[in-house]
């Protein structure tokens, strides 16, 4: 099966989220499957082509592209996912990928994977190449599934291509004026209160892909419910209801070559489930980093970045309480700067028990997932979530609000009859958060019970493998063609 997957971003490239990871992980565990993957992103002037063993395409130069009523030009360059024959094909356009990063503020933001978008499908009509599969991901590439049924209908070449659409976050839709229509080449029909192309009077992307698509996804299954309603929905769950016979909800994986204990090189010691004292001596290493006065108390570790969404400011209400049940807290991130200052300032209240370290250090990432006793994400919302996925196959107990992929990753200690992975809240208050915590504490010093907890975090199998298999089987539902 011939699969075109395609983003605005995509590691070892280029990354802001967790849309980068699946990105660079979906693809070769679909090539294990045994199906042919190419994979399309932007060739940002941050990627650095020497760096990456990346080959400019001289076959195909200077390729036009009209995007309203300009005129610009791209070129192709090529590379292979690491550890992976999946090819990777970047649209080179200095005009629109030339500015510093990935995503901007600029008046011309529409214009830009407008057009990557039609980049993408005047390569494939130059490779000759037809994919059985267009699968594409978010408001960068949702104008895709648009494209096929509408500019590109003429094409034999899509005659058999069935459009997925992947929603990593709805509440990024990729609104623009209405004059972004003329600049996609795009019949202003569909034009109309609540029509195709219309929401809130600007023309949405996201909304067209979905009614477009032949296919529609979430990155977990509670999500792909959650945003059929009012409260997660952000304007679309109208939509996307008449769409639930085509909507499905699949996890995400995460990436086992880089997140797993036994093999990780960037914690100073490794260890299994089966063999485990290493992770307390990594505990050890992560005390010493932090200062922490006390060491026998639990340590609260958060990853994240500091955004609304992720539901700290349930913190600030109850820090002190929090410190003085007690735990120690280390935390790494950036973001909302009312977030940053927040945390500076509770670092400098708290010290020796509450470290803050703002930005981001990759190495810092991975000791604090091993090292900590406890992962916090107390998110408002959260489509899938990686984070808590991570720590429970570091042997890190996850405390999380049930949401999202959350809710579908992590079970309740009490609620499964203490046979769960972690520790849920459902409520979004401070109060829901603290008695969570509290009781996740009282568990810790149950030796047994915690030991217990941690290796059945531990032997949950989140790598992409499973994962990969359901999408394979939702694209042979809905693939057009009768014989490969």
């Amino acid at each position: 099966m011939k699969v075109c997957l395609c983003s605005a971003e995509c590691v070892p490239y280029v990354k802001t989220g967790g849309l980068a990871d699946i990105t660079g992980s979906l693809p070769k565990s679909l090539e294990h499957l045994g199906c042919e993957v190419k994979v399309f992103i932007p060739l940002y002037n941050t990627i650095g082509t020497i760096f990456h063993g990346l080959l400019k395409n001289n076959e195909f130069e200077d390729i036009q592209v009209q995007i309203g009523d300009a005129v610009h030009t791209f070129n192709i360059w090529e590379g292979e996912l690491p550890d992976s024959d999946v090819n990777v094909y970047f649209i080179d356009c200095p005009h629109y990928f030339h500015r510093g990063k990935p995503y901007t503020d600029d008046k011309d933001e529409d214009e830009r994977f407008i057009f990557f978008q039609l980049a993408i499908l005047e390569t494939l009509q130059r490779f000759k190449w037809s994919p059985d599969i267009l699968h594409s991901n978010d408001w960068q590439t949702s104008l895709l599934p648009v494209y096929l049924k509408t500019t590109f209908a003429w094409d034999e070449l899509f005659k058999f291509t069935t459009s997925i659409l992947t929603i990593h976050n709805i509440g990024y839709q990729g609104r623009f004026s209405k004059n972004s229509i003329h600049s996609a080449g795009l019949p202003y029909d569909d034009f109309y209160p609540e029509g195709p192309f219309e929401l809130d009077g600007a023309f949405s992307f996201l909304k067209a892909g979905i009614l477009y698509a032949d296919v529609v996804t979430a990155v977990s299954p509670t999500y792909s419910k959650e945003i059929q309603t009012s409260e997660y929905g952000a304007g679309l769950e109208g939509v996307l209801a008449t769409r639930k016979n085509d909507l499905y909800g699949i996890l995400n994986g995460i990436d086992t070559t880089i997140w797993n204990p036994e093999t990780d090189e960037k914690i100073p010691y490794n260890y299994s489930e089966k063999k485990i004292k290493n992770k307390y001596k990594i505990r050890a290493e992560l005390v010493k980093e932090a200062g922490f006065k006390d060491l026998n108390i639990p340590i609260i570790g958060i990853v994240s970045r500091l955004a609304g969404q992720k539901g700290f400011e349930l913190i600030q209400p109850i820090i002190t309480e929090l410190l003085n049940i007690p735990v120690n807290m280390i935390v790494l991130g950036s973001g909302d700067k009312k977030l940053e200052k927040f945390f500076e300032l509770a670092a400098e209240s708290f010290k020796g028990k509450f470290i803050e370290y703002i930005g981001f250090n990759d190495e810092l990432a991975h000791l604090i997932t091993a090292g900590a006793d406890m992962f916090l994400m107390p998110s408002l919302y959260e489509p899938c979530g990686l984070n808590q996925m991570y720590s429970l196959v570091y042997g890190t107990v996850p405390i999380v609000r049930k949401t999202g992929g959350l809710a579908d990753t992590v079970k309740d200690f009490h609620e499964f009859g203490e046979e769960g992975t972690g520790f849920t809240f459902i409520d979004p208050t401070p109060e829901a958060l603290y008695l969570t915590v509290r009781r996740a504490v009282d568990i810790y010093y149950d030796r047994n019970k915690w030991s217990a907890i941690m290796k059945r975090g531990m032997k949950e199998d989140f790598s992409w493998n499973h994962s990969a298999k359901e999408y394979v089987e939702l694209y042979k539902k809905y693939v057009k063609r009768k014989e490969f």
